[in-house]
């Protein structure tokens, strides 16, 4: 499991029903036990500022138009995700960063 990479993962509470996430912990941090991951809804918003649209591909595993929800970050313990169904793609991941960046005041 690698940044980028779109796995299976279900959460506690609100949001805990199982849905994609994009792994966006460093490739340098492989010694844990969990990993972060973003949420991704079917669910779209005009939010374009902290949410990214992810249209389905060949590559990412989607089936339909998913938005990726910058302003749900988890930690999930590695043996509760699911397989990798696909990746985001090197220009996808640089504008996940760009939002994460806002998300978490790292440019304030």
């Amino acid at each position: 499991m690698k940044r980028g990479d779109i796995i299976v993962v279900s959460t506690r509470g609100d949001h805990g029903k199982p849905r994609p996430a994009v792994v966006i912990q460093s490739d340098f941090i492989d010694d844990t036990d969990s990993v972060l991951v973003v949420l991704m809804t079917t669910t779209v918003r005009d939010t374009s500022v902290y949410r990214m649209l992810v249209a389905p591909d060949d590559t990412n595993g989607l089936r339909q138009l998913t938005q990726v929800m910058t302003d749900k970050i988890y930690s999930v313990i590695k043996t509760k995700c699911g397989g990798i169904i696909g990746c985001i793609n090197k220009n996808q991941l640089a504008e996940l960063n760009a939002k994460l960046t806002l998300v978490l005041g790292l440019a304030d």
